[in-house]
Formats: structure tokens, C-alpha cells, sequence
């Protein structure tokens, strides 16, 4: 391992050679908009995306809407951008190769109407955005962050994040399990719960990361940049203001995974954590699937207040 993340993947029965986790980087963002109103920006963020990571050559496959995979060709990929364009609703989920699970786009987004922008539960849409650990460390945090930047600046996000995380494109109880017997030791990589937390997160935040992207409601009910700004103190956290109403919280200059097992349990996303208390969404039974009881769901999303 790196003395800021291990190097973690671990391989599937259920294919030859294919991974069935591996910890990467992923980019998030959650919209609280109509899938009409965001698409076209969702449709450049991709293509910032592929211009960053080497082109649409890193995707081989893609995924319709039973999760089937297939074959991405130039017929394939004329499918995918009329889906991401179709009115009401949009879909799209573009992966590498199995073996690898490097790189993968994923986008759900539906016809949302518009509510009280207020701190509240609810539907929105989503768009995420992997990188290998490779690619921050070819690139340096600095181009992944950039990144991120100019990808939030494009889309209009409720909230936003990105950082360490195991990332995974099957739903196997196995591999399940296997994330979550190590998972609490290494309280900086992130579970990805993108399908449940699409249809409740709302307004509210799902958790601390490496980058924080605060939308308007959030950072209005926390009194502004100024306001949280006064209340970070740990070294190498920034606030940044970025205009209409959103700001990015950087939890110093590179991810870290921590390591409760050798006493690291990352102080700046505590200190954060408390902060932005008020504004987290309760992780509860309903995200498990069987995979995290109630309990273990709770102690996750708790785990830098604990």
C-alpha cells in the first residue's frame, strides 16, 4: 500500500479474471432537477471526462437497463446518447473491461418537479465518474481535482464528491461482504450506495470525502462560506467559493484511506463530519439489500462522528 491508501482489488468466481472490487476514485454528483433541464450538461461532462482519461476507447461495455452487459461499438454508443437524451427519463452506464474496472460513467436521471429548496429527503439524479488510483498517481491530486472542478462547474449539483472508494460494477453478496469486512478499518473509502441514495437523498449530503461539493441549500443552512470557514481549523482544509451559492471543501492535498488499526482515524474529516452534522442523511436498513444490517449501515454513515 501507499502511505495514503492500500492497494486493494479482489477477484470474482463468478468470472474469469474479473474483478469484483478494486479501490479507485470516484466523482459524484446529485441534482435535484429534471432530467430534461440537466442533460446536455450531463451529455459535455462526459465528454470533459473522456478527454481527461484517453478517450471513449477506455470503455468496452455497456450496461442496459436489467444490468446486462454488452458490447460497446459505434451502434452501441449511438444508443447511449439517445438514451441520455430522451425526454423524462435518461440512462446511461459505460464500463471497461471486467478484468480491469478502471473506468466507468454511470448516469440516472428522471423527471423531477420542483420542491421547497429546502434540507429535505426525496429523489434526484445522479452522475459518477471513476478513476484508477493510477491516474492520481501518474497525474498527481492536483489534475483530479481540477477535474472535479471543472466537472461540478458544469453541472448544477445539490450536493458532490469525490475520493477514495471501492468500486464495484457487480452486486454479488460476496463481494458485498467482502467490502464490508474491511471497510470499517478504512473509514476514507467510500461505499458507493449511488441506487438507494438516488431515490431518497434529496437536499441532504451522504457523507464526508476527500472533496466536498456543498450546493446552495446546504451552504446556506450552514451560514454561508464565511461562516464554515471559521469553523475548520485541521491543516490542509480549504473552502473554496465557486459561485451561485456552492463552495468545495477540500480535506487536504491528497485522499486518505486512514487506518483504525494503526490509529489513524483522520481528524480533518471528523472535524468535518461535525460540522456538517445537520445537513447528513441517515443511512437506515433500507440501502442493505440483505448485503449491511441496520446496524452496520448506521455505524458506516457514523463513522467519523462516532
Amino acid at each position: 500500500m501507499t502511505a495514503r491508501y492500500p492497494r486493494l482489488h479482489e477477484y470474482t468466481h463468478h468470472g474469469r479474471g474479473w474483478v469484483s472490487f478494486r479501490v479507485g476514485l470516484n466523482l459524484c454528483f446529485y441534482m435535484c432537477r429534471s432530467h430534461e433541464e440537466i442533460a446536455p450538461s450531463v451529455m459535455r461532462a462526459l465528454e470533459i471526462y473522456l478527454e481527461a482519461v484517453g478517450g471513449p476507447q477506455v470503455f468496452t461495455q455497456y450496461a442496459g437497463y436489467e444490468d446486462e452487459t454488452q458490447t460497446l461499438d459505434a451502434a452501441s454508443w449511438a444508443w447511449v446518447r439517445r438514451e441520455m437524451s430522451a425526454p423524462q427519463i435518461g440512462f446511461a452506464d459505460l464500463r471497461d473491461d471486467p478484468a480491469e474496472q478502471r473506468y466507468r460513467f454511470e448516469y440516472e436521471g428522471q423527471d423531477l418537479r420542483p420542491e421547497p429548496d429546502i434540507l429535505r429527503t426525496g429523489p434526484v439524479n445522479f452522475v459518477f465518474f471513476w478513476l484508477p488510483t493510477e491516474y492520481l498517481e501518474t497525474h498527481g491530486p492536483a489534475r483530479v481535482r481540477e477535474l472535479a472542478l471543472t466537472l461540478a462547474s458544469l453541472l448544477p449539483y445539490d450536493s458532490g464528491h469525490g475520493g477514495l472508494s471501492f468500486n464495484s460494477s457487480f452486486v454479488f453478496a460476496e463481494t458485498a461482504q467482502s467490502i464490508k469486512k474491511i471497510c470499517f478499518r478504512y473509514p476514507g473509502i467510500d461505499i458507493p450506495m449511488r441506487g438507494g441514495l438516488a431515490s431518497l437523498l434529496g437536499t441532504r449530503i451522504d457523507g464526508v470525502h476527500w472533496l466536498n461539493f456543498l450546493g446552495p441549500v446546504v451552504l446556506k443552512s450552514l451560514g454561508g462560506v464565511e461562516a464554515l470557514r471559521a469553523r475548520l481549523s485541521s491543516p490542509g482544509t480549504t473552502v473554496q467559493e465557486l459561485g451561485d451559492g456552492r463552495a468545495l471543501v477540500s480535506l487536504g492535498e491528497w485522499p486518505e484511506a486512514g487506518d483504525l488499526e494503526a490509529g489513524k482515524d483522520l481528524p480533518a474529516y471528523r472535524e468535518l463530519a461535525r460540522v456538517l452534522e445537520p445537513c447528513l442523511f441517515e443511512l437506515t436498513g433500507e440501502y442493505g439489500a440483505g448485503k449491511f444490517s441496520k446496524e452496520e449501515l448506521r455505524r458506516w454513515g457514523r463513522r467519523f462522528l462516532d
